[in-house]
Formats: structure tokens, sequence, C-alpha cells
């Protein structure tokens, strides 16, 4: 088994790549930057491996930090980067897990792409001899720690280990609802520190090899390099993005108007769009739940989670964060079919509750892929 590594020059467009494959969420690429970049100041390098070639019987999980939005924004990445040099909560929450289960982990797989918690799998990897798989539980991500391709394919979300920054410990043993295990994380960590490292999802590199969504790490990589390109030859970069993500360009506008709105209980942004240049006079409007989960115009969704809905920077086809969105900054919407993985998933009975359009406030919705809604 081969390992492979990202080059310390590689690391923008990279970043770039898993910000645009966040669909808005998956945490802030300049926290990735310092992780990454502190890993290089401790002349660490990183061991990324092919999904394809790990073992049967190797003992993979995933993780990652599990934190309030307001948590986050309080927190000074290069204070807690540098507190990590002490205690590493993320490798002590792996450990936590090998106790639990009585196994070794030989891998880590990060839970999204996404410009914090990608480059927080990778400095697990740099700082320990478990190896990184290229590849994640969705490919892109998500607000919710039960929808992944994972749990579709009969891969048991608990044990659920939770450490946070101030070394309070807890582990969600099992859970008869698949959402259940997120809900008690997020109250644990809302009434401790606001930020903990976890982990989920233990399986077998047999499980992982079924499941996994591949090429988080290589495809960010395309992806961030085809931006950079167009913006050194000063291209019009969303045509060439269309092409790599295997997209559709579904609006250029201007942010209109954004509002809270509660529907089954939770609240959600959604975003008011108002259409530009060739798209003059269109309307859309955006549902984000942390990340873009449901994309709608007059005639309804066009496009719904657990498809890839990027929401990017028309002049320089960055992707945007769902916490910078405001009112009056042109934003181009794109979306793609999510892998055939994902669908599967999503067709199961833990699929449809799991990640179902009830969990973002749609509950009289279906999924319906992306090619479907198009063509109407």
């Amino acid at each position: 088994m081969d390992t492979w590594t990202i080059e310390p020059e590689e690391i923008p467009a990279l970043l770039e790549g898993l910000a645009i494959l966040g669909n808005g969420g998956g945490g802030s690429p300049a926290w990735g930057r310092q992780i990454l970049l502190n890993d290089l100041d401790h002349n660490r390098s990183w061991k990324i491996v092919d999904p394809k070639t790990i073992p049967d019987d190797w003992t993979i999980v995933s993780g990652g930090i599990l934190a309030s939005v307001t948590a986050i924004e309080a927190v000074e990445p290069a204070e807690l980067i540098k507190s990590w040099e002490e205690v590493f909560p993320t490798i002590e929450v792996i450990r936590l897990t090998e106790r639990w289960i009585g196994k070794k982990v030989n891998a880590f797989v990060p839970f999204e792409p996404g410009g914090l918690n990608s480059p927080l799998a990778m400095t697990v990897s740099a700082r320990s001899d478990i190896v990184v798989i290229d590849g994640d539980g969705l490919g892109r991500a998500a607000p919710e720690s039960q929808m992944t391709s994972f749990i579709g394919h009969g891969v048991s979300l608990t044990p659920m280990p939770l450490i946070d920054r101030y070394g309070n410990a807890v582990i969600v043993i099992d859970a008869q609802e698949p959402t259940f295990s997120d809900e008690l994380g997020r109250w644990v960590v809302s009434r401790g520190s606001g930020l903990s490292a976890n982990t989920l999802y233990p399986m077998s590199g047999k499980q992982l090899k079924e499941s996994v969504i591949p090429g988080t790490f290589s495809r960010s990589l395309r992806i961030g390099k085809t931006v950079l390109e167009a913006r050194k030859s000063q291209e019009n970069v969303i045509p060439k993005l269309v092409e790599v993500l295997s997209a559709k360009e579904l609006i250029q506008a201007k942010i209109e108007q954004m509002r809270e709105e509660e529907r089954a209980g939770f609240y959600f942004t959604v975003v008011s769009l108002g259409g530009i240049g060739s798209h003059k006079g269109k309307k859309g409007r955006l549902i984000i739940k942390n990340e873009a989960m449901l994309y709608l115009e007059d005639q309804g969704p066009r496009a719904m989670f657990p498809d890839s809905i990027y929401m990017l920077e028309p002049a320089t086809g960055r992707g945007y964060m769902s916490v910078e969105l405001k009112e009056g900054m042109d934003i181009a919407v794109l979306a793609s079919p999510c892998h055939p993985r994902m669908r599967k998933a999503i067709k199961t009975a833990t699929g449809r509750q799991s990640l179902g359009p009830s969990r973002y406030g749609y509950p009289d919705l279906e999924y319906r892929p992306i090619e479907e809604l198009l063509a109407n």
C-alpha cells in the first residue's frame, strides 16, 4: 500500500477545492491553512492513501470537530493550534475509541470535505502512525453527523466518543434513532467548552471500500488548480468549474434578502436571489442549514441534498462560507449529482430518515435527483 502527500506549494489549491466542495460549510479554509502550515513548521508530512488499497481487516474511524458556530468564531485559531502541541484532542479521542472497541485504529477518514475538517484529518496522520483516507463520508459538507453514505450502508455511527478542549469526555454508546447521537453530542458540546473532538463510524476496511465517497484530497486539488489557473490567465472561472465539477449552473444572482425561518422545529437561513447578467429576471431561493441544502425556483426544487449545491464568488470562483453571505453580494450557484453510493444510501429506510428533506425543514418533499428536477 503506497501513500502520497500534499506538497507545500499545493496547499493553496487544496484549500480552494475543499472550500468549494464544502457547499458553504466544512469549516473555514483560514483554519485549514494554519493547521497545515503548523505541520510544515514542525517538519511533519501527511500520509494519504487510496481507499481501494487498504486491507479488509483494518479498522477505520471518521470524525472531526463538533462545535457551535459561535464557539468556532470565538476561538483564535493560532492559539488553539498551538495548544495541540501539548494535547491534541483528536488523537486523544481516537485512543479512547481504541480502548472502547478493543482494536487499533489504522486509518482516519474525513467526515466531509471542508476547509477545516479535511486538514484536521491530515494532521491526524502527520502526528501519528495513522494514515488518512483519500475519501470521506458524503462528497460535500453536511450539518449533522448521521448525514453520510456510511450510515446508509449499514455502518454504525456509534460508539461516538467526544473530548472537549477542557478534557471532558463522553461516549455515546448506542442510539435507536440515527439522529440521536448528533443531537446528544451537540447538547454536550453546548454545555461544555462549545468545541470538541469526536470520532464516529468505526468500520472495517471492507466496509469502508463499500461506502466511502472517494477523492476528497485528489479531487480538491484538481478543482483548486483549475480555479487558480483560470484566475492567473484571467479567464471566466465559472465555466471552468462547471466542467471540472460536472455541474450545472443554476443562477448567477445578487443576494436580495436573507432571513431566518423556522420549519419543523429548526431555524434555517433563506437566501432570496435575483438573477443578474444572462440570468436577469430569474428568481431563486437557497435554504441553508450550515450548508446549502436546497435550491428552489418558482416551479419548485431544482437541486436538493445530498446532491452538491455550490455557492461561489462569480468573479473568482472562490467557495463562499454560508456565514459570510450578505445582502447585496453577487453569487453563482452550481449543482452536481452526488456519488452513486450516496444515491444508494438515501434509498434505504435509515438513509431517508437520516438524509431526507425533513432534516432541513421540508418533510413534505422527497429526495429527487438533480437530473430529474432540471428535466422538468
